[in-house]
């Protein structure tokens, strides 16, 4: 029984041990990637955004706002924070993180969709959380209610890696080789350089039109939102980025979607921009499906949008 009890321990000390310093050189190596959402996440903790520009959403804020020109025009630095794949759900914890580690910013432009104020069920880009999410509650609370990770995993180390093999192997490949993983955003933006593709025509095969349904948590989450920011006096300017004219219809209840968004534009007296039928959506030579911006169309869109912010009263 002795010798049992001591080749258990021999075994399960070293186990724990090995457990731990593996989540520490995973860990510890994430967080020093730029590839990515990772670089974004590292600059939220580790207190780099410094900027009076936030720009929030989705891919579409990733892709269509280019940081650079928003600096240059509004004379303040400007940091992308859209989060691929993701609604309203998880800007928000990205915001609350943002906050509790970094300075306010004056202004935040917050990209809109119709599928802002949807959730999803799964947890897309599930890898993106790995570093953090250990013993973070506020992550675990925001997360925990998508499928992707199990209790244990914000708990116990190196569990939440198990399956991740792609990010592992990401891992050891920038080490090899620094810069081989590529992904980068400039301050958060990901330009595109990519022609046209078939996604609407495809999708048009598949749908007539389909309804997009409002998430009630997300709805009641976004106004909360509005309420914090006006009490810490940080402007919120909703944007609805251009999208192609031809895809508009996809979406059936569209309207219903935007006059949300302009009920809390009123509510909280906001500067509301709707770029649908702006020339920029009737060009599809500026896209490269119907909902996303190439390069050379954000660099048309984010000079537009500067401009109509200066217009309107600049950065307050």
């Amino acid at each position: 029984m002795k010798k049992l009890l001591r080749n258990s321990i021999l075994f399960i000390i070293p186990a724990i041990a090995f457990m731990y310093l593996a989540d520490y050189f995973f860990t510890n190596q994430l967080r020093k990637a730029r590839y990515d959402e990772f670089g974004i996440w590292n600059d939220i903790f580790d207190g780099k955004i410094d900027s009076d520009v936030a720009v929030y959403g989705s891919s579409r804020a990733m892709v269509h706002m280019d940081t650079e020109i928003l600096r240059d025009s509004l004379g303040a630095n400007a940091y992308n924070m859209g989060v691929n794949g993701h609604n309203f759900w998880i800007t928000y914890l990205r915001h609350l993180e943002y906050l509790k580690y970094n300075r306010q910013p004056r202004m935040i432009i917050q990209s809109i969709d119709v599928f802002t104020l949807t959730k999803r069920p799964d947890l897309f880009n599930p890898d993106q959380f790995l570093p953090y999410m250990r013993g973070n509650d506020l992550m675990k609370d925001f997360i925990s209610s998508y499928k992707g990770f199990g209790k244990y995993d914000y708990y116990l180390p190196l569990i939440r890696y198990t399956g991740q093999y792609k990010t592992i192997l990401d891992i050891f490949k920038n080490m090899v080789k620094p810069g081989s993983v590529r992904g980068e955003r400039i301050r958060g933006y990901s330009p595109q350089d990519q022609a046209w593709n078939d996604d609407m025509d495809v999708a048009f095969q598949k749908f007539d039109n389909f309804r997009v349904d409002f998430d009630t948590a997300s709805v009641v989450l976004f106004d909360r939102f509005l309420q914090e920011c006006k009490d810490k006096n940080i402007e919120v300017v909703l944007v609805y980025t251009p999208e192609f004219i031809e895809g508009q219809d996809f979406v059936k209840n569209r309207t219903e979607i935007l006059n949300k968004f302009k009920e809390f534009a009123e509510k909280y007296n906001l500067r509301y921009f709707d770029y649908s039928d702006d020339p920029i959506s009737h060009n599809r030579e500026y896209f490269y499906n119907a909902s996303h911006l190439n390069r050379e169309g954000a660099t048309e869109f984010t000079k537009k949008l500067s401009s109509d912010i200066i217009r309107t009263g600049g950065l307050n």
